[in-house]
């Protein structure tokens, strides 16, 4: 399945970044990358199972609006761990959510937020076990 949005990993772990054009995905994309992140893809994503890539045609490239598009070390691969809507509302305490055609986590992030990069960061982190969560997103 192929998908509008854009995609990092931590390690094997991927994000998806979902929302409509200009909602911020690249920008929050170009954040995650700053903070350790890999790119695996910008723009188009390919699903297959829990398995994330890039198109070959988009490989390793990121598309940084009102400058260009540029090259960009990226994983090949990696498997989806959460998906992250794009919105300007969030909940304090989210009740845990699962995205129904990904079967995988969803969280609602507002991408222009300074802590956008970091609070996906911490979530990734809970996931794996890395971080405690005692109430919200992953936690019944």
């Amino acid at each position: 399945m192929l998908l509008h949005g854009s995609c990092a990993a931590l390690g094997d772990d991927a994000v998806l970044l979902l929302g409509p054009p200009g909602s911020g995905k690249s920008d929050l994309l170009l954040k995650l990358i700053d903070r350790g992140f890999n790119l695996v893809a910008d723009d188009q994503v390919q699903v297959a199972g829990d398995q994330v890539s890039a198109p070959d045609t988009l490989a390793g490239m990121i598309e940084l609006r009102g400058i260009g598009l540029f090259g960009v070390p990226a994983v090949r691969q990696a498997t989806l761990k959460l998906v992250v809507q794009l919105c300007g509302i969030e909940e304090r305490l989210p009740k845990p959510r699962t995205n129904d055609i990904l079967n995988a986590p969803e969280i609602t992030i507002n991408p222009h937020s300074c802590s956008a990069p970091i609070r996906i960061h911490w979530a990734l982190d809970a996931l794996g076990g890395r971080r405690m969560q005692y109430c919200g997103s992953f936690v019944e």
